[in-house]
């Protein structure tokens, strides 16, 4: 048969071995040179890549992405008291998230002027009133046509309340990223899911149906599939809104819905969103993000979770 031929594909942290003679492709994990985990699942039942520390190169998938010099986007929001949480997540992120990577943050707030000056290699300031009318934007293709689509090649959506604390790198790019939720990645049946269980919610996943449970708080991927996934969960939202419905976690129910029939090409673990309410248990072997503890009655107009 021949000498097998491989390249790397980058996208989806595979080698791919080329058979000269029947010139068909098998796929080997680019982790699996390297994997020592045994204590956790490292692909999908669908067989893409689901990333945890131990499983990948680091210095290797790095270096094949920048050969690509891809533009990296990060967007967030920094609305009223939030603005409060901005400082720690640029510095942190300007030490620990894709360095050495073209990266630019685009901080959509309501004050400017409450932004910090901070030591970032690229900012860009957008207002906006509040979440719903940057989402209008974005349906409406204002913002993504104009200011980010030709800037960026990768998008990332993050929560502004986390810091980052070690290094997060190419191995969370792919055409559609998706963290497992920290709370429901072990010892939760699917049933058990907090999917959206009313059948009249756009966001409706039936008993029985479902792969993992998703985190809205971090999201990356191609630019066009971010859009594509930002514009369903707002036109869902704005069909349930008609109907005087809200599923039970807003956009994360309609995300969940989303990634249930739209498959993430990589899924990260738990490490890339954890929590500082939660203890760190023996199998998340580094924190790389992890949510704030806030009042929120303080810093949300409704409070709550």
């Amino acid at each position: 048969m021949g000498v097998p031929a491989f390249k790397y594909c980058a996208n989806c942290l595979l080698i791919l071995f080329k058979c000269s003679f029947c010139m068909s492709f098998s796929e080997t994990l680019l982790w699996k040179l390297a994997e020592k985990r045994t204590d956790v699942n490292c692909v999908t039942n669908w067989n893409v890549p689901l990333v945890w520390e131990g499983t990948f190169d680091p210095i290797v998938i790095d270096a094949i992405y920048k050969k690509t010099n891809p533009r990296v986007g990060v967007m967030i929001f920094a609305v009223g008291k939030y603005t409060g949480f901005l400082k720690g997540f640029l510095e942190t992120g300007e030490k620990h998230f894709l360095t050495d990577f073209r990266v630019t943050y685009y901080i959509f707030t309501d004050n400017e002027k409450e932004v910090p000056a901070v030591s970032i290699s690229s900012l860009t300031f957008s207002k906006t009133i509040e979440y719903k009318i940057i989402l209008y934007y974005n349906e409406k293709g204002v913002r993504w046509g104009g200011l980010i689509r030709n800037e960026a090649d990768y998008l990332f959506l993050m929560d502004v309340d986390s810091l980052f604390h070690n290094r997060i790198g190419a191995e969370s790019f792919s055409r559609l990223s998706a963290v497992l939720h920290r709370g429901y990645y072990k010892n939760t049946e699917r049933a058990n899911f907090p999917y959206e269980r009313h059948p009249e919610s756009r966001a409706y996943i039936p008993v029985g149906e479902g792969d993992y449970y998703y985190t809205a708080a971090v999201l990356g991927g191609y630019l066009e599939d971010i859009y594509n996934l930002v514009r369903y969960c707002y036109e869902q939202s704005e069909e349930d809104s008609k109907n005087k419905i809200e599923a039970v976690w807003q956009e994360e129910s309609h995300l969940n819905k989303y990634l249930l029939y739209n498959k993430p090409t990589k899924v990260l673990s738990p490490e890339y969103l954890w929590s500082d309410y939660d203890a760190v248990p023996a199998d998340i072997k580094v924190v790389r993000i992890s949510q704030l503890k806030k009042n929120y009655a303080e810093v949300r107009p409704n409070g709550g979770h």
